[in-house]
């Protein structure tokens, strides 16, 4: 990182370990809402904080080096669910390497998608709402252990295969077009989404071939959801196989939100010991029919929609099937492993009472 990027209320700290209430911001340059207005506010309300600007992926181990070297007792990553991503999986990293204890983790609303907005009540992208969060924090907001999932050697608060990864893929092919047009200065955003879902993403969802998947249990015993989150069946054991046959959309999650506030994953917090997985083979007609209650995460239909509580599995697709981590698209896979992290981290969470920190 440059030296040029570190605003002058962290140039100065040279004594290697910092109080451990000490407050660091990590936000990427690169998020549409990270402008040099909301860096300027972050830097004026931080305080007795430190305020990082990340524009390249590379950055990340030295940086994850310096947090841990400082002795911050909270990270805020501002930038969207990726970035989250990024910063937890290095410190986390790092930390293990160094043997340092692992700061607590926070959110700044200030990516595109934020689906971890709504899981810890972070307010908003403009400065007031930044104010209030940070100063909410300053004011002991309490956290939370969380356990993420470890897929590709990046922990993630979820990763999926198929449609919602498509969506994704779209989605970075519209906004790099977009770019080079006079609304570049909008493209990083809902637009994008909007363009690409009208234009791509749903054209496709009639005609797009379903993907085979089949899915391993790798860990300790699975167990298949039912309604309202009812335990349905025998459990499934390691080296048995969840599920097998078409696929919309395969993916696993800890937390119950996808970007936009889509409840996504209604029983991810059901166990600490396990992470939610979803299978939907659900057509486009239906889909659309129920879209608010599928949003609301209340749709139920045990012969398109299936949910299990899994430790770790293996997904299996043929043909290879668009995959994203985190809310980034990452390609296609045609074999994909995930696992639940056995690191738990702390989440500031400001639904959580201050006694919980």
């Amino acid at each position: 990182m440059n030296e040029a990027d570190r605003p002058r209320s962290e140039r100065p700290s040279r004594t290697g370990f910092a109080a451990p209430d000490r407050i660091a911001v990590v936000v990427n340059g690169n998020a549409r809402s990270v402008t040099s207005e909301v860096i300027s506010t972050l830097d004026q309300i931080l305080l007795g904080g430190d305020l990082f600007v990340s524009r390249r992926l590379e950055e990340g181990p030295e940086l994850a080096r310096t947090l841990l070297a400082r002795g911050y007792g909270t990270v805020l990553t501002g930038g969207g669910d990726g970035t989250f991503t990024s910063i937890v999986t290095d410190v986390v990293r790092e930390a293990q390497k160094l043997g340092k204890p692992i700061p607590r983790f926070g959110f700044l609303k200030l990516g595109t998608g934020n689906a971890l907005a709504w899981v810890v009540g972070a307010s908003g992208s403009k400065g007031r709402s930044l104010a209030v969060d940070i100063q909410r924090l300053r004011d002991d907001a309490g956290s939370r252990p969380v356990r993420l999932i470890e897929v590709e050697d990046r922990i993630a608060p979820f990763c999926g295969v198929g449609v919602d990864a498509v969506v994704l893929q779209d989605y970075e092919i519209v906004k790099k077009r977009l770019l080079k047009t006079p609304l570049r200065g909008v493209a990083p955003g809902a637009l994008s989404y909007a363009v690409s879902a009208v234009t791509r993403s749903i054209p496709s969802y009639f005609f797009r071939p379903v993907p085979h998947c089949r899915i391993v249990n790798d860990g300790a015993d699975a167990y298949r959801v039912g309604y309202k989150g009812s335990i349905v069946g025998p459990p499934i054991p390691k080296g048995q196989t969840i599920y097998e046959g078409p696929a919309r959309i395969a993916a696993v999650s800890t937390i119950p939100y996808y970007g936009f506030g889509l409840r996504a994953f209604p029983y991810a917090e059901e166990r600490p010991d396990r992470m939610a997985l979803r299978v939907s083979t659900i057509n486009p007609i239906p889909f659309v029919k129920n879209f608010r209650a599928i949003w609301r995460g209340e749709y139920e239909n045990p012969s398109t929609l299936f949910d299990y509580l899994v430790e770790a599995v293996s997904f299996e697709l043929d043909p290879p099937t668009p995959f994203q981590i985190g809310g980034d698209a990452c390609g296609e896979r045609a074999r994909v492993q995930a696992v639940l992290s056995p690191t738990t981290i702390r989440l500031v969470d400001f639904y959580a009472p201050p006694s919980a920190a």
